[in-house]
């Protein structure tokens, strides 16, 4: 049976830095590289994050899919994606959201408000807040 591969942090444990890969090892032979890799950006996303971007690709960027499949609102979901695209540093470029709805987008709610998850993830999508801030906040609700 294999040994589980487990997920290395992204961000320095003492000082919060970066941190970089200086070892790389085959599981079979055994050899190692030691040196400075780069790192992906993907690698710091958490497992929430990758099962979303799993989810979005294999229903071919459908949001209602994602929606359905994740078991959240459309406003969530799309909340989500943005604040992942924002850890990827793939803003939505401004003015996207002074536009108005788009036809992909519900109607608006009636004056109903979002909860408090829904409110610090849009403002993670519009550049507000900082993910890792965000994710503290969600954390404490």
């Amino acid at each position: 049976m294999a040994k589980p591969l487990y997920h290395a942090p992204a961000d320095c444990p003492v000082c919060g830095d970066e941190l970089i890969v200086t070892r790389k090892g085959c599981l079979t032979c055994g050899t190692e590289l030691a040196g400075e890799f780069a790192s992906c950006s993907f690698c710091s996303l958490d497992q929430a994050d990758h099962e979303l971007l799993k989810v979005f690709l294999g229903s071919r960027g459908n949001l209602r899919e994602v929606e359905k499949h994740l078991q959240v609102s459309y406003p969530t979901a799309r909340a989500r994606l943005d604040a992942v695209l924002a850890k990827l540093g793939y803003l939505p470029a401004s003015g996207d959201d002074d536009a108005g709805p788009s036809e992909d987008d519900p109607a608006p709610t009636g004056g109903v408000s979002a909860s408090p998850r829904e409110q610090i993830l849009a403002r993670v999508a519009k550049g507000e807040l900082a993910p890792d801030v965000a994710a503290r906040l969600i954390a404490s609700l």
